[in-house]
């Protein structure tokens, strides 16, 4: 059984305008519909996210910024607000990216050939 708030949501007025809805629009567009993390299809109804990077709290200029902007599933957009709250850094973050072989770029990172990690 669901439990619910005695509170209403309030929504934020900005996500109701005319200019964020457009936005929205082309933000979904410029990432091809797909989650900026998992590349999934966020076509469906529903299925897509557009996500603040930087909070509209912390940066209310930011707010109809197209580059503040990304598209996210639904669990990367709930991860993603877990991770707001947190203060923890997101997995784009913490990854620096790996070579083609699949190794990390990081010479500190856990999985490097360990010349550089001390053991």
């Amino acid at each position: 059984m669901l439990t619910r708030s005695r509170y209403p949501k309030v929504t934020n007025p900005l996500y109701l305008s005319k200019e964020w809805k457009a936005l929205r629009q082309l933000a979904l567009r410029r990432d091809g519909y797909r989650c900026v993390i998992c590349t999934a299809d966020v076509s469906g109804v529903g299925a897509a996210r557009v996500d603040h990077i930087k909070p509209v709290s912390t940066h209310p200029h930011l707010a109809l910024d197209l580059d503040n902007l990304r598209t996210l599933c639904v669990l990367h957009d709930q991860q993603s607000h877990r991770e707001k709250r947190s203060g923890s850094p997101t997995r784009q973050q913490r990854f620096a990216g790996c070579d083609v072989s699949g190794m990390p770029l990081d010479p500190s990172h856990s999985w490097s050939n360990g010349d550089s990690v001390k053991k």
